[in-house]
């Protein structure tokens, strides 16, 4: 019975085209925010923050630490996996999702209100930092529940396609946040800029919360949520029974995706400063301008792969294509890093785009791959443990690593890193199993009961 019903709803959904389209309307726009709102403090980061929170500490030594407080949210990520990922578990998808979008919206517009070292004094940056944590917990617990809104509402043969949408919220928000920065940066001079018109893109993400809320109050529960009696049978923390009976494929989710995001930070985050021609951090000399400029132009490049990455995971399978993305991915740091040389804009986008394109092939298939190798009653909290778990060794760790080796080995010794986080996901998915085609949303209902 329990699997009668779960298959006639997702064949509704099928039939009826629109449910579809909700949900993926609702993933797209509810991550696009969540991430515009967390890159755009990685933009300010790079461009701004380090002499306005850090005024006291040297160019070089300042850009470390504004990139430490960007990766402050890295380690929250996974505790907002876990928190929200039982509450996703126990409640449902769609009260959490409404939530986090909550929290990192009023989190984001708090920055650009945030007085400035010389105004409040050592607040400023804890408070700064205070705040990042803030977004750290609502995108731990944001990309797991957008990425099972879509795979439990799609069937097994077109689960990839329907699960890119979620996937596309980086690459939009990305070319948002640059476009916004850009706006201001031409709009106005570099003082103006660096006195209040960084803040424009924060104080615009409260604009972006209504919009997202108003998508995501007006989906439905879905179909695997409701029908699944796991919930109801066992009364254990989705957390401790995720590590129990799925700890290897949390712990290999993490590293198959740690090139991903080694790929993607250090392209957005610590290239912005590489690029720039700022005293002390900056190596190409280029303008910011040309900088925000390639930043969308890679963004539309990085969204086309995921597209493509996506849709072919149905047809070729979703490990083949995950492992085709980690194998291009450890050539493509070092061929990145040489192709950007020369320092000109063409040559900064070439380099740039050959990043977004190793990184979009795995990303593409993930949204569908993760949720498909955990079990229902923690598929939230599995899910997002291994997502953002990457995100610290992907995210956090090598912006942290990037500037010291770019100083004592040149921005080859970056490209170097980035081969090494390619070699480690390779083997990591080498580990892990094919799930192209399972139906996972009937996995655990039609379980029999003990006798």
């Amino acid at each position: 019975m329990e699997r009668t019903v779960a298959a006639d709803v997702t064949a509704g959904a099928e039939r009826n085209p629109h449910p579809m389209r909700r949900v993926a309307t609702a993933s797209l726009v509810g991550t696009t925010i969540e991430f515009y709102d967390f890159f755009i403090y990685g933009t300010a980061a790079s461009l701004v923050f380090g002499p306005l929170f850090f005024p006291s500490l040297g160019a070089s030594a300042a850009t470390v630490a504004a990139f430490a407080t960007f990766g402050v949210a890295f380690f929250f990520r996974p505790l907002g996996a876990i928190v929200f990922g039982h509450y996703g578990d126990r409640l449902g998808r769609k009260a959490t999702l409404v939530t986090t979008l909550l929290m990192m919206g009023l989190s984001t517009f708090a920055i650009g209100l945030l007085p400035t070292t010389d105004t409040l004094g050592a607040a400023a940056p804890i408070i700064l930092v205070a705040l990042r944590a803030v977004q750290g917990l609502a995108l731990g617990g944001e990309w797991a529940g957008a990425a099972l809104l879509t795979s439990e509402y799609s069937t097994p043969e077109t689960r990839g396609k329907h699960s890119m949408f979620p996937q596309l919220g980086p690459s939009i928000g990305l070319a948002l946040s640059s476009a916004t920065f850009l706006a201001s940066d031409l709009l106005l001079t570099t003082a103006d800029f660096a006195a209040w018109g960084w803040r424009i893109p924060f104080l615009l993400s409260v604009v972006l919360i209504g919009a997202g809320l108003w998508v995501r109050l007006n989906i439905d529960e879905t179909p695997a949520f409701k029908t699944s009696t796991a919930r109801q049978k066992h009364t254990g923390f989705p957390f401790t029974d995720a590590l129990r009976e799925q700890w290897r494929e949390v712990l290999l989710t993490g590293g198959m995706l740690t090139m991903t995001f080694g790929c993607f930070y250090i392209s957005v985050v610590y290239l912005t400063t590489y690029a720039g021609s700022q005293p002390g951090v900056g190596v190409l000399g280029l303008s910011r301008g040309s900088i925000l400029l390639v930043n969308i132009l890679t963004a539309i490049v990085f969204g086309l792969t995921t597209i493509i990455s996506a849709v072919l995971s149905d047809r070729l399978g979703r490990r083949r294509v995950l492992i085709a993305g980690t194998l291009f991915g450890i050539a493509a740091g070092p061929l990145a890093f040489q192709i950007m040389q020369p320092g000109s804009t063409a040559s900064f986008f070439a380099g740039v785009s050959v990043l977004m394109i190793a990184l979009g092939i795995p990303y593409g298939p993930a949204a569908a791959y993760l949720p498909e190798l955990f079990k229902t009653r923690y598929r939230y909290t599995g899910a997002g443990m291994g997502y953002n778990l990457a995100g610290i060794l992907g995210g956090g760790v090598p912006l942290l690593l990037a500037p010291p080796l770019a100083e004592r080995y040149g921005g080859m010794g970056v490209g170097w890193y980035l081969s090494a986080l390619g070699v480690i996901s390779t083997l990591c998915l080498l580990r892990l199993r094919e799930t192209r085609g399972v139906e996972i949303e009937i996995e655990e209902a039609a379980a029999p009961e003990p006798a």
